[in-house]
């Protein structure tokens, strides 16, 4: 910012300024002509460089400064006063073009040496101290990067309005002042002057709408906390929307500092709604909760409410009402009257997606492994019907022909689980599910799977019952002997209390992170789901469980750490620190203490994490320089030690995303390392640039995806598929739905290529085009903690589809259910009951830092509540009849008619 306000105040300043390169500017050449000849006309040359004719009036103007500085030279010290006060006045006063230096500083410019030597010869007093005024303004025509002569001769004629002396000259001290700070701080000296003057030019850029010069400079000199007292009701607004946009660029602690400080003023105006979505932003639950409390009208503390619980923020209040907000108990009834609405309530079945009719299979499919087509079926069934409660294949009256044995082993395990998804946030499929808890239930998977489904229900809804936890949380689950009935137990846990934080799972899960008589895969799920409950908590309790359980193992040389299932244990660790950024550091100096490749490969994760979402621009250029290694795996010893890479790929998107500059940066960059970067990486650069466009379908990602889908490497072309299905989820995306159906032809042989194209088709199809897998929410300010570890979960199994996703963990994919959220905006009265309006819907635009009133969407249309947002879109309200309780018109919003409003 700096930088860019020097740039154009050397463009304001045109001729007038003074040289500091060897090339003659004009500037240079006035100079030497008025030292040559008094005239300004250079000997020699006839029309280069010649001073325009004075006019009568400028001659007059010219010859009055040079008689006043002329008074100023006299050793009559009566006269100096009265000089200064004229050149003050002739500078004030004078007017000029934008690009011309006022004509009084170009006059005067070449008595500047000698109005400067004058200064230091005169005694100290009121004379010497004006005298360092004009100075200061004249100063500005000599400016350089080693001359701070405005500043300089400010700081020696202090005065409470630098402002009087125009807006360029302010901008131009703001810029020395910055110089100067830094400066001072490398030498490590007192800048508290600066500190003293820049806090007298704040109110006068806040009075000329720069508010971006303002919160610059107070950031430069690490003041920003100064800024609230200055700020009033015409100026508030303008100065948090700039001072928020600006956060992905700042580095910590000025990040932090900026959000607090933001938050604060938005508290000191009582505006509720944007101080709490910062709040979430810090991921402060003191702060969160103590702007609920502030709330003292009971349906805006709703609408809070409902925001917090957009985050997956467990809080408990007394009041029932707002328990319900918090717990998005109505959630599945909203959905289910958005289903209603689009008139989209009847069940899809599997072939209405994959539209095989319309594939050119080339000769007949029999080579296709039926138990993995139905078990695709599976998924594709529940990811389509999600949260609608009907389908046409599990849910079906004669048990006898039901779908779950159509399915072998973990198959089994995954078809059951389904149920879940069917029936996401409502707890009446519980009764569904229960049938296939029966104790006597011969099938282990059919009974894993029920607990699963359990989970999976419970994801992202809270009830008083706490149904997950009465029907999971005990010995006949947790402690069986069975490993699947276990796992879906643990897993079930997580899925059901992610993000909630709850003490009351460490007793139980902690104990088995550690127990090494069991196999690593319960261990490792163990980990994982105390990760998803206490995500972003960096929980000292659970993450010094998890690097215990690394060394015991690493130091015994444990053959079952370089298991396919260790990395569980390191994302577990990772999962605590997302959002973190420096509260990781110890954590990750403990890891480099454990000689084993698996503590490198946490390490990265962990760092991963620590800084998703926040574009740090050092953090992404050190997960590139890990890309940049290259690790010799032929032997068998190595295998498995370049699996860094992997996580430093996906970490390039994990830092990136969110930040628009940032993710476009990456994309470019994917593109290189798809060209130079070896096998592992390869693999992961489509299922990195699945997660940085995850739920948003661009043309040029799809495209690019669609020719890795074609790639000699298996690997690569298996993950751009699950990219494609990744990018568009939830969309109904017309083009990548064409795409997959011509995959599916081409991959008609070959059955993990085509279980994968129709995982990816299930997913673009999701909840028949309603739900979204983005992580960002509330206009894509904040993050979900929650939703990015479902998402890094399923992408972390995916390095290695073939062990996991393929063979018989593709029950790990049910991890999406975390991000899965309705893309929905529903407007409700103050009852909280559905309340139709009008809206305009359309592409988003910034208007961060300019002026006026500027639209907020451009390219709308008016529709009537409820309405699908796509990633990018804003909605407005179209008339003044209502205002809305929440800064953003997304998910639930409360109305108030404007007539009720006090």
């Amino acid at each position: 910012m700096a930088k860019e306000n020097e740039k154009s105040t050397k463009l304001d300043k045109g001729k007038g300024k003074a040289a500091d390169t060897p090339e003659k500017k004009d500037g240079d050449a006035f100079k030497e002509a008025q030292e040559k000849n008094g005239n300004g006309v250079k000997k020699g040359k006839k029309d280069e460089l010649q001073e325009e004719e004075l006019s009568e009036e400028d001659q007059q103007l010219k010859s009055e400064l040079e008689m006043l500085v002329e008074r100023l030279k006299e050793p009559n010290a009566e006269l100096y006063k009265p000089a200064l006060e004229a050149i003050k006045t002739f500078i004030r006063t004078s007017t000029s073009s934008m690009t011309a230096v006022p004509k009084p500083l170009k006059f005067l410019r070449p008595h500047y040496k000698s109005l400067t030597e004058l200064y230091e010869q005169w005694p100290e007093g009121e004379n010497k101290v004006a005298m360092a005024d004009v100075l200061s303004v004249l100063g500005m025509t000599y400016a350089d990067e080693n001359r701070l002569d405005s500043l300089k001769y400010r700081l020696l004629a202090p005065m409470e309005d630098p402002g009087s002396w125009g807006h360029e000259y302010v901008r131009h001290l703001a810029l020395e002042i910055g110089a100067e700070f830094t400066s001072r701080q490398e030498r490590e000296e007192d800048t508290q002057d600066l500190t003293g003057l820049t806090m007298s030019l704040i109110p006068f850029f806040l009075k000329h709408n720069a508010e971006a010069d303002a919160v610059d400079l107070l950031l430069e000199l690490e003041i920003i906390d100064k800024l609230p007292p200055f700020l009033d009701e015409n100026t508030y607004q303008r100065v948090g929307l700039y001072m928020i946009s600006m956060v992905p660029l700042l580095s910590p602690p000025d990040d932090k500092t900026t959000l607090e400080t933001a938050h604060s003023i938005y508290r000191k105006y009582n505006k509720l709604a944007q101080a709490i979505t910062l709040a979430i932003r810090l991921n402060d639950v003191d702060l969160i909760r103590e702007d609920l409390d502030a709330a003292e009208d009971p349906v805006l503390k709703r609408q809070l409410a409902f925001l917090v619980a957009r985050q997956q923020i467990s809080l408990d209040t007394p009041d029932q009402d707002i328990n319900e907000a918090l717990n998005n108990t109505r959630l599945s009834e909203h959905f289910a009257a958005l289903g209603k609405e689009l008139n989209i309530l009847d069940p899809k079945t599997p072939e209405d997606i994959y539209k095989s009719h319309l594939e050119n299979s080339r000769g007949s499919g029999g080579s296709v492994d039926s138990a993995k087509q139905n078990l695709a079926n599976s998924f594709v069934n529940s990811f389509v019907n999600a949260g609608f409660g009907t389908d046409k294949l599990m849910l079906v009256e004669d048990e006898s022909n039901s779908w779950v044995y159509k399915n072998k082993d973990l198959g089994m395990l995954s078809a059951t689980a389904s149920i879940g998804m069917l029936y996401q946030w409502n707890i009446d499929g519980l009764d569904v599910i229960d049938k296939y808890m029966d104790q006597e239930q011969e099938e282990e998977n059919i009974k894993a799977g029920a607990a699963l489904a359990i989970g999976i229900l419970n994801c992202g809804v809270r009830s008083e019952t706490d149904h997950a936890m009465a029907l999971l949380y005990n010995d006949d689950y947790l402690e069986n002997k069975s490993v699947p009935i276990r796992v879906s137990a643990i897993m079930g846990l997580g899925l059901a209390y992610a993000g909630s934080q709850r003490a009351d799972f460490l007793e139980q899960l902690l104990p088995i992170i550690g127990d090494s008589s069991i196999t690593l895969q319960v261990s490792a799920m163990a980990a994982l789901s105390l990760g998803l409950i206490f995500v972003g908590s960096s929980n000292g309790d659970i993450s010094s469980a998890i690097i215990q359980t690394l060394m015991e193992r690493a130091e015994g040389d444990d053959p079952s750490l370089k298991d396919k299932w260790g990395r569980f244990l390191a994302l577990g660790l990772a999962l605590l620190f997302v959002g973190r950024q420096d509260d990781a550091d110890v954590t990750l100096e403990t890891l480099k203490a454990i000689e084993h490749p698996t503590s490198k490969h946490g390490g990265v994760l962990v760092d991963a994490c620590a800084y998703a979402g926040t574009g740090n621009v050092l953090k992404y250029q050190s997960m590139l320089h890990l890309c940049n290694e290259h690790i010799d795996t032929s032997e068998d010893e190595k295998k498995g030690e370049d699996l860094f890479q992997s996580y430093a790929v996906l970490g390039l998107a994990l830092i990136a995303m969110g930040e628009d500059v940032g993710a476009e940066m990456a994309l470019r960059q994917f593109g290189h390392l798809m060209h130079y970067g070896d096998g592992i990486i390869r693999k992961t650069v489509p299922l990195a640039m699945g997660l940085l466009s995850a739920s948003n379908p661009q043309i040029k990602v799809y495209d690019t995806l669609s020719r890795y889908s074609h790639d000699n490497d298996i690997d690569v072309a298996i993950n751009a598929i699950f990219a494609m299905g990744l990018v568009g989820a939830g969309t109904n995306n017309a083009r990548l739905a064409q795409l997959l159906r011509q995959l599916a032809s081409y991959y008609h042989r070959d059955p993990n290529s085509l279980f994968m194209v129709r995982i990816a088709q299930g997913l673009l199809h999701m909840g028949k085009g309603t739900l979204s897998l983005n992580p960002f929410h509330n206009d894509r300010s904040v993050l979900s903690r929650v939703a990015t570890a479902g998402l890094l979960t399923v992408l972390v199994s995916l390095i290695d589809a073939k062990s996991f996703i393929l063979e018989s963990s593709h029950y790990l994919l049910y991890y999406l259910v975390t991000a899965m959220h309705p893309r929905f905006l529903i407007t409700l009265d103050e009852n909280l009951q559905p309340l139709p309006v009008n809206v305009r819907v359309g592409q988003a635009v910034d208007v961060v830092g300019q002026a006026g009133r500027p639209k907020t969407i451009t390219g709308w249309q008016t529709q009537n509540t409820p309405v699908l947002l796509a990633y990018g879109e804003r909605a407005e309200l179209e008339d003044d009849e209502y205002i809305s309780l929440s800064n953003n018109l997304e998910g639930l919003v409360i109305l108030k008619k404007v007539s009720n409003n006090p």
